[in-house]
């Protein structure tokens, strides 16, 4: 009875946590504006055919380089191919590319950070010793490199952002392990004859949430500007898909003429990194409240 009434009063408390980070969050105006502004890049990218007026590979040279209007409410580009198609499809491949390669990251760099931090010694020494030498590149060199050796390609551009970021996975699991192993629920199942799987999957790994979507919201942001910079060095999409490095990449030579090419898909890569990264502060000040006073 006593166990029954102890873990209620403990759900109660998790729920009333729950609420109280939520009211905290919607208080966040910045946060909330980034978080409204990623919803719409995310429900652009799911519906681009919906969103989309005109196909955005099809040429149309009877309107090359047409000014933005009604008809192309972006304007075209130098093959006359509507901007705001190719806008919506270039946010369509940035979203799939931030989501799988951060994805990507987490299913190698959790478990990894989880066997680092919680068996130390031999298993921490080999895992620090290879994200170090991994970190000793910067991220956008690292995955520039790495596209470099697997082709250009959507796919690779995305395997190689999401082993970029494999190490900052690895750093956030391994640091939130280290803490959490000490406390005393992890002490307490250890000492009922829970096994190790038992104490990483159930009591560790889920009060490392917190800190793990946090970075989440911080590695889609890079992933957007790594996507469009391996497209922009021709190490991504592959023209006539539509990408907004691609479409900068493009745009180069027509700077004066059509200044439409570059603004618009500049902008979008700039809200859409933008819009996450505020979204990412204010979840860091509600969900890690001691990382948001350092």
């Amino acid at each position: 009875m006593t166990t029954v009434v102890l873990t209620t009063l403990g759900r109660i408390r998790s729920a009333g946590a729950g609420s109280g980070k939520l009211r905290a969050l919607r208080k966040n105006r910045l946060a909330m504006t980034g978080g409204v502004i990623a919803a719409v890049f995310v429900l652009v990218a799911l519906f681009a055919p919906l969103v989309a007026p005109y196909d955005p590979a099809r040429p149309d040279f009877a309107n090359a380089l047409a000014a933005p209007g009604w008809s192309h409410w972006l304007g075209t580009d130098d093959l006359g191919r509507d901007q705001l198609s190719r806008v919506v499809y270039g946010a369509r491949a940035s979203m799939q590319v931030g989501v799988v390669a951060v994805a990507l990251a987490f299913v190698v760099g959790v478990p990894l950070g989880l066997l680092a931090g919680y068996y130390g010694k031999f298993t921490d020494s080999v895992v620090s010793r290879l994200t170090d030498t991994m970190l000793a590149f910067p991220f956008l060199v690292l995955a520039v490199g790495l596209a470099a050796v697997l082709g250009p390609s959507l796919t690779n551009a995305t395997i190689a952002i999401g082993i970029s970021q494999i190490p900052a996975v690895i750093r956030i699991t391994r640091a939130e392990t280290l803490r959490l192993r000490h406390v005393d629920y992890v002490a307490a199942a250890v000492a009922n004859g829970g096994g190790d799987a038992t104490v990483l999957f159930r009591h560790i790994l889920p009060n490392a949430t917190s800190a793990l979507t946090v970075q989440a919201t911080v590695g889609i942001p890079a992933a957007i500007i790594g996507e469009a910079l391996l497209s922009f060095l021709g190490l991504g999409v592959q023209p006539p898909d539509a990408s907004l490095g691609v479409m900068l990449s493009g745009a180069q030579s027509f700077l004066a003429p059509a200044p439409w090419m570059a603004v618009f898909p500049g902008l979008a890569v700039v809200a859409a990194t933008l819009a996450f990264n505020l979204l990412g502060d204010g979840l860091r000040d509600v969900l890690d409240p001691r990382g948001a006073t350092r």
